[in-house]
């Protein structure tokens, strides 16, 4: 019985030792953990079927949710929702030769390889099925609406940015809301137009981002 004793008491004895010894190696170690599945979750790998029915980890979000920070363009992608836009869409900022200077480097990037450095539409693509971008000073009633292209207005263009037109693929992806009107703001100077102008209906900016 005494022996038995003794044995526990080493046994303790050493258990205390290691622990005292393991803990030493490390000075930044908290020791031994208790319970660390309180605090320290097992991870849970996207995309694979554990408990749910009917999908995986990743789960679906609620019906109609909208993301933070997402606010959903609501003109659909026909003439209807072409004409709103432009007669609801306005730049929502005074312009200045700073937003100018941006939006011409963005329209430098995103455009001018089709529209041409100075709106003309005569870019460096040769390819023929972006030989006809016509220009922005074009007077010619001939474009979506019955418009010309030196009539278009802000919404208008904004509009063809969310969703392409003929060749033009859409840019929604490509560019968030902000660069969309500096781009915008730097057509109108192409067109022509007062690029001191300021929209007194901000309100109606919407994006899709």
């Amino acid at each position: 019985m005494k022996n038995n004793r003794i044995i526990n008491t080493v046994f303790v004895f050493a258990a205390i030792a290691t622990s005292t010894l393991a803990s030493c190696e490390d000075p930044n170690s908290p020791g031994v953990e208790y319970m660390p599945d309180m605090y320290r979750s097992p991870a849970i790998e996207t995309y694979v079927d554990y408990v749910y029915t009917d999908s995986m980890s990743a789960r679906l979000p609620v019906a109609n949710t909208i993301a933070r920070g997402y606010k959903p363009y609501p003109f659909e992608n026909t003439l209807e929702g072409y004409e709103e836009s432009g007669q609801k869409l306005k730049i929502p900022f005074k312009i200045t030769d700073e937003m100018l200077a941006k939006g011409g480097a963005l329209y430098a990037s995103f455009c001018k390889h089709c529209h041409g450095p100075k709106g003309q539409g005569k870019g460096s693509i040769n390819h023929p099925a972006y030989s006809a971008v016509p220009s922005y000073t074009d007077e010619t009633k001939n474009r979506r609406g019955g418009r010309s292209m030196s009539e278009l207005e802000p919404g208008h263009i904004y509009h063809v940015i969310m969703y392409g037109l003929n060749a033009m693929g859409p840019h929604a992806a490509q560019l968030n809301e902000e660069e969309r009107w500096k781009i915008i703001a730097y057509v109108q100077t192409l067109q022509g137009k007062n690029k001191t102008e300021e929209s007194d209906n901000s309100d109606a900016v919407v994006t899709a981002d």
